[in-house]
């Protein structure tokens, strides 16, 4: 028991750190000293940083890559072949998402971690990812192609990113934006408030017309 205390002591500790300050800026010696481990509990638990990064990512994306695939069984299932509508997809997605952290830190440490993963030179977490839950990802963006059949595979994969981006910055954000919200305007939040006021603007950046460069260009395969 005392073995797995100090695991979830050293993951909490280092998923807050990594979120607050970034991995390269985070050091072991920083998280054993604020977990009050010593640096050979991390050695032998994980290893090395870059193990400990992965086993913090793992954390969230395993229960939410399960959580995914069971919700999308249920949407073709229910579609029957048919293409699934773009706001049922992203509204199972952010479901999917909205449920993880309640077993974790928190949505916003979610985010800003999954933010880091791109933002920063970190190419084994990248693989890491792509090796161990890229094939929700994959599954999810071939029914979004499906669901956009008019763009060209190069502006799904922009447009993807720049959803996502909007995202990952806004629930990141999330306490900054709350308080704007209560102080500016009077409105009370909560981050499933914040998840619908979200929905309409990444379902019409998705669904934006072409620019005139591509709108004549042929459709890729």
């Amino acid at each position: 028991m005392a073995q797995n205390d100090t695991v979830t002591r050293i993951l909490d500790t280092a998923e807050v750190l990594f979120a607050e300050r970034g991995f390269a800026e985070t050091s072991l010696r920083t998280i054993t000293s604020k977990a009050k481990v010593n640096l050979a509990a991390v050695n032998y638990h994980f290893g090395s940083k870059k193990s400990l990064i992965q086993a913090v990512f793992a954390r969230y994306l395993d229960p939410f890559t399960e959580r995914f695939h069971r919700a999308l069984d249920e949407l073709e299932a229910h579609y029957a072949g048919q293409p699934i509508p773009l706001e049922r997809l992203l509204e199972t997605m952010a479901g999917s998402v909205l449920e993880v952290p309640a077993e974790r830190n928190s949505l916003k440490v979610f985010m800003r971690l999954l933010g880091l993963a791109y933002s920063q030179a970190q190419g084994h977490l990248r693989r890491y990812i792509q090796e161990e839950y890229g094939s929700v990802f994959t599954r999810f963006t071939a029914l979004i192609r499906q669901a956009t059949p008019e763009l060209p595979d190069s502006e799904r994969f922009w447009r993807l990113h720049f959803m996502l981006g909007s995202v990952i910055f806004t629930l990141s954000g999330l306490d900054a934006l709350r308080d704007i919200a209560e102080k500016d305007y009077g409105e009370h939040v909560t981050v499933r408030d914040l998840v619908r006021r979200l929905r309409p603007v990444v379902v019409a950046a998705m669904q934006a017309p072409l620019p005139d460069h591509l709108s004549s260009a042929p459709q890729e395969a």
